[in-house]
């Protein structure tokens, strides 16, 4: 197979985005922002009193109490990851996998970027004891750690930590002096929420651990850029506030006016929204369970998916007909099943896996398609993926991954 040209593929300008949901906006969303799109002025640098005060609400509901005085909003999540690591200063750790948006900040600001191993049975939170190995290392060798960015609710795993993993990593981080950014992006994502314990890094230590959320997680569109941050109580809590907000000022990170007033409708969780979300969850994780059980009878490898819209592979597995058809990295990987899916796959590089791995993130929102009414029926159908529309993507992909299946078998050597 020949390899696209390189510069096609920078891991900043070509890496993935959030993965979408496939849905039409929800209508009152759309009347909220209609209904602001007179608003011309600026909203101030972190976020007006009124959509502070509903991220405190958000926040509240899920038992994370704070002051609408230590929350900051910004177009989006990156924005808010940039000013917090430029604040904090220092080396960053991060997962191995993680979300592919993660490292590209730090090294934008010239901080060193470590990945640290994950457990086997979860992703997004990094096993305890290569933490402490990775940051005495670090130091060791001259460096100086300061943050870890993790994910309870995983991207690109879509994996849920266990809380007794979670404890133990941010107790080893603790007594590292690290700070913690929490990215609880995917958090009203689970898939079946009481069978699932999610556990907020931010309930264990509350004065080392910086809560940050994307509303493109389950509240809005991705393309109206909203993000809120909770930092933590405290004297240092209300330092890093202070020199976040001069970091957004400087790069005037401002959400736009008619964004921030469906972003506080969206976080006052109305009935029609948590309507939304929580048929949004329920199709997606369907499709999801659908795609997992297509892939795994496939021969290839992926942990059960728990959260979000994705599910990460790996075909280790299918090696024999991958390298049969030119195939020899996750780029390769993507380019070859991009093509053959008709959807994204971008591999696990972009996420901090190994180029050699061959292991690919595939999104659910992918899987719903047609109009804007046949991808609204499919919230509202009692058996979605029974849709013309959702069975013929579904058929495509369990046929791409069967065939390479067949195809592993004809090429494995002769016993």
């Amino acid at each position: 197979m020949r390899r696209t040209a390189p510069e096609g593929h920078g891991p900043v300008r070509f890496g993935p985005p959030l993965p979408e949901d496939g849905l039409p906006v929800l209508p009152e969303l759309s009347a909220v922002l209609a209904a602001a799109a007179s608003r011309g002025a600026h909203e101030p640098v972190g976020g007006g009193r009124a959509l502070r005060e509903a991220a405190c609400g958000h926040w509240d509901r899920r038992g994370l109490h704070c002051d609408p005085d230590r929350v900051a909003a910004a177009p989006g999540s990156h924005a808010l990851l940039l000013a917090l690591t430029a604040a904090l200063g220092g080396d960053v750790l991060v997962p191995r996998p993680c979300a592919a948006w993660w490292a590209p900040y730090a090294r934008l600001l010239g901080r060193p970027v470590f990945h640290v191993p994950t457990p086997p049975e979860s992703g997004g939170v990094p096993d305890p004891y290569a933490l402490l190995e990775t940051v005495r290392r670090v130091r060791a060798e001259g460096g100086d750690p300061r943050l870890l960015v993790l994910s309870v609710a995983d991207d690109p795993t879509a994996t849920v930590a266990p809380p007794e993993l979670l404890h133990e990593t941010v107790e080893a981080a603790q007594g590292e002096g690290l700070h913690l950014v929490s990215d609880e992006t995917w958090r009203d994502t689970l898939h079946d929420p009481h069978d699932t314990v999610l556990l907020s890094p931010a309930e264990m230590v509350p004065d080392r651990v910086t809560v940050v959320t994307d509303l493109a997680g389950a509240l809005l569109p991705p393309g109206w850029p909203a993000a809120v941050a909770r930092f933590p109580a405290g004297e240092d809590g209300e330092d890093l506030h202070a020199r976040v907000l001069d970091i957004l000022t400087a790069l005037d990170a401002r959400v736009a006016a008619p964004i921030a007033a469906a972003a506080g409708y969206a976080l006052g969780e109305p009935e029609a929204v948590t309507a939304r979300v929580a048929a949004t969850v329920r199709l997606h994780a369907l499709l999801a369970a659908e795609a997992h059980a297509a892939v795994v009878a496939a021969g290839a490898l992926a942990r059960p998916p728990r959260s979000g819209r994705h599910l990460y592979v790996d075909l280790a597995p299918l090696r024999p007909a991958l390298t049969a058809h030119g195939v020899g990295d996750a780029q390769e990987l993507e380019d070859f099943l991009g093509a053959r899916l008709g959807m994204p796959a971008p591999g696990g590089h972009r996420f901090g896996d190994d180029l050699e791995a061959p292991r690919v993130r595939l999104s659910t929102g992918a899987l719903v398609a047609g109009s804007d009414t046949e991808r609204a029926e499919c919230l509202t159908s009692p058996a979605p993926l029974e849709l013309p529309q959702v069975h013929h993507a579904l058929s495509r992909l369990k046929s791409v991954f069967d065939d390479l299946r067949d195809e592993a078998r004809r090429w494995e050597p002769p016993r």
